[in-house]
C-alpha cells in the first residue's frame, strides 16, 4: 500500500490517497513501499495504520473529487516533474482610522473604546493622527514634542489591553497620573511592545526563497540601512526627566497582553501608531518607516506623511498617513494633488535583503496592499450658502458630486486605480470643539468661516481587500470627527512556487505538516 500526495493550486493543500486499498505495484525486486519510502528514517508501512486513522474521514471527501488529468500528470511524473505554484491564504480583520485632533494634547478621562470599537476586535489596528501637537514655529522649526503621542499610545493601549475587571492600568504608583509628567514616548512604546525592534525589522525570508535561487538566498538585515529609533522618534535618554515606565503600576503583564505596539512614528503633528494580536506578531518582518516633509516651502514637516511598510506571512503591506495642503481657494485641489504625486514619487523604504530575488518592495505602489489614510484636506466645491442647504436636506449625493477628491479622481489627476468606499455619513470638517454645530455657523466672517468637507478620508490599493464598514465617528474632541474603515485582507501564509518532484528526504516535511498538532496523535505514530 502507498499513499500519494498530490498538490492542487489553489487556496488549500487537498491531500488525496488514490485508490489506497488497491493500489499494486509492478513486482519488480524493488519496489516494496519500505524501498520507495522512508518517513523518519522509519519505513512507511509503521505510519499507515495511524495515518489512515487521522486522514480517513478526508478520503470519503476526497473520493467525490473529479481530478484534472494534466495536474495530475504533471503532479506525479516521474523524472522532472513539476508542482503547479500553490499558496495558503488566511484571511485578517484589519483597522484603521485616521483623526485630526486639532492640536489638543488627551486628557486622562478620554474613553478610546468606542473610537477602536473595541466590541469587534479586530487583529491588527493601524491609527493615523494628524496635528497632535500645534502646528507653531517651535514645534515644525524646533523640537518636536512627543508628549501627547506618548499619551495617545497610553490610551490606544488601555483600551485594546483591557483588563477583565475594566480598571485603569494608566496610573503611576506615586498616587499621580502619568498625564501631570513628561513621559518619554520610547520607554512608553518599550512597555507596550512584546517583541523587540530588531527582530520585527529582521529579514525572515522563507527557505522557499534560498532553495530557488541558492547561490543569492535572502541574508539577514543589512543593519546599518535601518535606522534603530524608526519605532519612535524619540531618542532614549536614560536621564530623562518625568515618566519613568518602572513606576508605573501596570495590571497586565506582557504575557496577559492582547495586542502588542508594532510601531510608532511621529513627525511634528503627524502620527502614526500600529497594533497586533500579540499571536500575529511572530509573523511580521522587514518592518520599516519613511517619512516625507511637504509642508512649508515643500520641505518642512508640518505637512506630509508616514508610510509604514512590512510584511505580514508573505504578504507586504504598506501604511500611508497623510495631512496634505489645506485650503478652500479655487486651485488649492491641484496643490493636494501634487503632494500625493510626490509622496508616491518619493517614498523609498530602506532595503533590507540583500538579495535580488527579494519581494520585500522599496516603493509604496509595490506592496500587495496598500491603505491611505489622512487628512487628505479635499473640500466641497460649492459656495458655504449651498453646500449649508444641501446638508440641511442630507442631500449627500448632490454633495459627493461636487466633493473635489472624487471629481480628480474621476478625471485620472490623482489616486488613479485606488478604491474608496462609498460615503454614508456627513462632513467631517469644521466643527466647534466640544460641539456639534460647524464652524460656519456661528461665524458671520467670511474669512474666518469654513465651508464644511470630507476632509479625513481612507483608500486602498491592491488585491484582496474588502472594506466591511467606513464610518464617521462622533467624539467631539476635535473640530474633526475621525473617520474609521474596517477590512477583511486576504494574506498569503505559505507560498510554494515551482519545484522539483518531492524527494525522499523532504517527505518527512510535508507528512509532517498534515498531522494534528496536539502531541498524543505524534506519540502513537512511534
Amino acid at each position: 500500500m502507498i499513499c500519494i500526495l498530490v498538490w492542487f493550486s489553489g487556496k488549500n493543500l487537498l491531500i488525496s490517497f488514490r485508490n489506497l486499498a488497491q493500489l499494486t505495484f509492478s513486482g519488480k525486486p524493488n519496489s516494496s513501499p519500505a524501498n520507495l519510502f522512508h518517513i523518519y528514517g522509519l519505513p512507511l508501512f509503521s505510519y499507515i495504520p495511524s495515518l489512515t486513522h487521522l486522514l480517513l474521514p478526508q478520503l470519503f471527501l476526497l473520493s467525490e473529487i473529479q481530478s484534472d488529468p494534466v495536474l495530475d500528470s504533471q503532479s506525479i511524473s516521474g523524472t522532472g516533474g513539476q508542482m503547479p505554484v500553490g499558496r495558503d491564504v488566511q484571511s485578517f480583520r484589519v483597522f484603521v482610522a485616521t483623526w485630526n485632533v486639532g492640536g489638543k494634547s488627551p486628557h486622562s478621562s478620554l474613553n478610546l473604546d468606542d473610537f477602536l470599537q473595541v466590541n469587534n476586535p479586530a487583529d491588527i489596528y493601524v491609527l493615523g493622527f494628524q496635528e497632535i501637537v500645534p502646528l507653531n514655529a517651535g514645534n515644525v522649526l524646533v523640537l518636536e514634542d512627543n508628549e501627547p503621542a506618548a499619551k495617545w499610545l497610553a490610551l490606544i493601549n488601555q483600551s485594546l489591553n483591557k483588563s477583565t475587571n475594566g480598571s485603569s492600568r494608566l496610573t503611576a504608583s506615586l498616587g499621580g497620573s502619568l498625564f501631570f509628567s513628561k513621559p518619554s514616548l520610547k520607554k512608553v512604546s518599550k512597555s507596550f511592545r512584546t517583541e523587540s525592534k530588531r527582530k520585527l525589522k529582521s529579514c525572515n525570508c522563507t527557505y522557499e526563497l534560498e532553495r530557488k535561487h541558492s547561490k543569492d538566498f535572502c541574508f539577514r538585515c543589512q543593519q546599518p540601512n535601518i535606522n534603530e529609533d524608526d519605532l519612535s522618534s524619540e531618542p532614549d535618554e536614560e536621564g530623562s526627566n518625568g515618566f519613568d515606565i518602572s513606576e508605573m503600576s501596570i495590571s497586565s503583564t506582557t504575557s496577559q497582553m492582547k495586542y502588542s505596539l508594532v510601531a510608532s512614528k511621529q513627525m511634528v503633528g503627524i502620527f502614526v501608531t500600529l497594533w497586533a494580536r500579540k499571536e500575529c506578531v511572530q509573523y511580521v518582518s522587514h518592518l520599516r518607516i519613511s517619512c516625507i516633509s511637504r509642508g512649508i516651502m515643500g520641505c518642512l514637516g508640518n505637512k506630509g506623511c508616514i508610510s509604514v511598510s512590512f510584511l505580514f506571512h508573505q504578504t507586504t503591506f504598506c501604511f500611508v498617513c497623510s495631512h496634505l495642503a489645506s485650503g478652500e481657494k479655487e486651485g488649492d485641489e491641484l496643490r493636494r494633488n501634487m503632494d500625493v504625486l510626490e509622496i508616491l514619487k518619493n517614498t523609498q523604504f530602506p532595503k533590507i535583503c540583500r538579495t535580488a530575488y527579494s519581494r520585500v518592495p522599496d516603493k509604496i505602489l509595490d506592496h500587495d496592499q496598500v491603505i491611505w489614510l489622512g487628512d487628505l484636506n479635499y473640500r466641497i466645491a460649492l459656495s458655504y450658502s449651498e453646500t449649508r442647504k444641501l446638508l440641511v436636506d442630507n442631500d449627500w449625493d448632490t454633495l459627493l458630486d461636487k466633493d473635489q477628491l472624487k471629481i480628480e479622481r474621476e478625471a485620472g489627476r490623482v489616486f488613479k486605480g485606488w478604491k474608496e468606499g462609498k460615503i454614508y455619513f456627513a462632513p467631517t470638517y469644521k466643527y466647534f470643539y466640544n460641539s456639534d454645530t460647524y464652524f460656519g455657523e456661528m461665524k458671520t466672517s467670511k474669512k474666518k468661516r469654513r465651508t464644511p468637507a470630507w476632509c479625513d478620508r481612507i483608500l486602498w490599493h491592491g488585491n484582496g481587500i474588502r472594506q466591511l464598514s467606513y464610518i464617521r465617528g462622533e467624539s467631539r474632541f476635535s473640530d474633526h470627527r475621525p473617520v474609521c474603515a474596517t477590512f477583511i485582507v486576504d494574506v498569503v501564509v505559505n507560498e510554494y512556487g515551482l519545484k522539483k518532484e518531492i524527494p525522499s528526504s523532504n517527505m518527512k516535511v510535508e507528512i509532517e505538516e498534515l498531522l494534528p498538532t496536539d502531541n498524543r496523535y505524534l506519540r502513537n505514530l512511534y
